[in-house]
C-alpha cells in the first residue's frame, strides 16, 4: 500500500509519501514537506548522502549557519588546561 499523506511519526519526524524521479533526475518535494521546512521556490538545498543510510536535503542557509558556528569554535583560543613540563 503506497503512502500518500504526511504521516506524523512523533518527535518531529514525518513520512511524506513517495515521489518519482523524472527523466532529468528531478523530484517534486511534497507540499507538506515544503511547508513544514519552509522551502520556497528559488531556495538552495544541499544534497547530502550516506551510502548506507540514504540521501538528505538540507536548506543551504541552515548548513551555512552550522558551518559558521563551527568555524567560530575553531577560531577561539583553546583554554590552557594542558601543562607543559
Amino acid at each position: 500500500m503506497p503512502i500518500n499523506d504526511d504521516e506524523q511519526c512523533g518527535d518531529g519526524k514525518h513520512i511524506f509519501g513517495t515521489v518519482k524521479v523524472g527523466e532529468r533526475g528531478q523530484i517534486v518535494i511534497p507540499k507538506e514537506a515544503r511547508d513544514i521546512f519552509g522551502i520556497n521556490p528559488g531556495d538552495t538545498l544541499m544534497v547530502l548522502g550516506d551510502e548506507k543510510r540514504g540521501i538528505a536535503l538540507v536548506k543551504a542557509e541552515k548548513f551555512q549557519s552550522l558551518a559558521e558556528k563551527m568555524l567560530t569554535m575553531f577560531e577561539k583560543k583553546p583554554s590552557n588546561t594542558d601543562t607543559e613540563d
